[in-house]
């Protein structure tokens, strides 16, 4: 593994974004429509529960099915009811890197923390080619910028080299989303990490060992449903307290494949459903989870206490 770098980031000395963040859900009506006051009351719950940081319209909150007016007014809802008490990073990802550009350059980004941008889906560039278009986004961005490697969904892996030399070249480059699902390549980002780069997981079930490896948060789905539970269990693994994390994460272990069992957002949704607080919708092409899925994550629910 490679030694860890002494370069800062002068963006970056100590980190906006640790602990637990939420991918929030878009809930909508049963009409369709996004249902606005069920975002500020999301937005309420996830920051009195203990959320450190909100992620706006990443992959869980469907975005790709948004319009652009819908997506300017989700930013707004969140933006005016979490007015300041916490950093909102923004998903302005896609797979035009001259949109992406154009993007950053014209929206209004007031009162946005930073941005996460995902690796390009379906185009499937090279490595140099990755790197090539992060640069391009980290030269247009006014904001700091958070990489996200979902190979998953978009086809094409980051590899760890490649994080790490724009984590090294682009100073407003300031952290990656991990969900690649591979240990192996969490340690070796954050082994080789220069100082103010850091590491966030991208999957629930990975954070205790993320975090305890040496990362210093988890950008969250399921805190979409359970956030005081596990902004504990990322505190407790930041702080070093294996124990505790270990616990809570035993806990909430049981939810973690029932809840991407039918694809993401449709599990917390669904959930979230059960209690009464959102409806049940998501827009085509995904669809909702199936009955055995729901009362799965209804029993789960029922049954799940957490006390600090």
């Amino acid at each position: 593994m490679a030694a860890p770098s002494t370069t800062s980031h002068p963006m970056n000395p100590n980190p906006v974004f640790q602990g637990l963040g939420v991918a929030m859900i878009t809930p909508f009506t049963t009409d369709g429509s996004v249902d606005y006051p069920a975002i500020e009351a999301l937005t309420e719950t996830l920051i009195s529960e203990g959320t450190d940081f909100l992620c706006v319209l990443g992959t869980t909150a469907e975005t790709p099915c948004l319009t652009d007016a819908e997506k300017r007014r989700v930013i707004d809802t969140v933006r005016r009811t979490a007015a300041g008490r916490v950093p909102l990073l923004l998903g302005a990802g896609g797979n035009n890197t001259a949109a992406v550009c154009a993007y950053l350059k014209r929206e209004d980004l007031t009162g946005i923390s930073g941005v996460l941008i995902v690796t390009p889906y379906y185009n499937k560039p090279t490595q140099r080619g990755l790197y090539a278009h992060f640069q391009a986004v980290s030269e247009a961005s006014p904001l700091p910028l958070v990489l996200y490697n979902v190979p998953g969904r978009t086809g094409i892996n980051l590899s760890a080299e490649t994080c790490l030399r724009l984590a090294e070249d682009c100073p407003n480059i300031v952290a990656v989303k991990e969900a690649s699902g591979n240990m192996d390549q969490i340690r070796a980002i954050i082994e080789g990490a220069p100082a103010g780069f850091s590491l966030l997981c991208g999957d629930d079930a990975l954070t205790k060992d993320a975090i305890l490896a040496g990362g210093k948060g988890v950008i969250s789905v399921v805190g979409n449903a359970y956030p005081r539970a596990f902004a504990a269990l990322a505190h407790a693994a930041l702080s070093g307290d294996a124990r505790t994390a270990a616990r809570i994460d035993e806990a909430l272990r049981p939810v973690y494949k029932p809840l991407f069992a039918d694809g993401n957002p449709a599990g917390v949704k669904a959930l979230l459903a059960t209690r009464g607080t959102i409806a049940n919708v998501l827009r085509l092409p995904l669809v909702p989870a199936t009955a055995d899925t729901t009362d799965a994550l209804a029993a789960f629910d029922a049954a799940f206490s957490f006390t600090a």
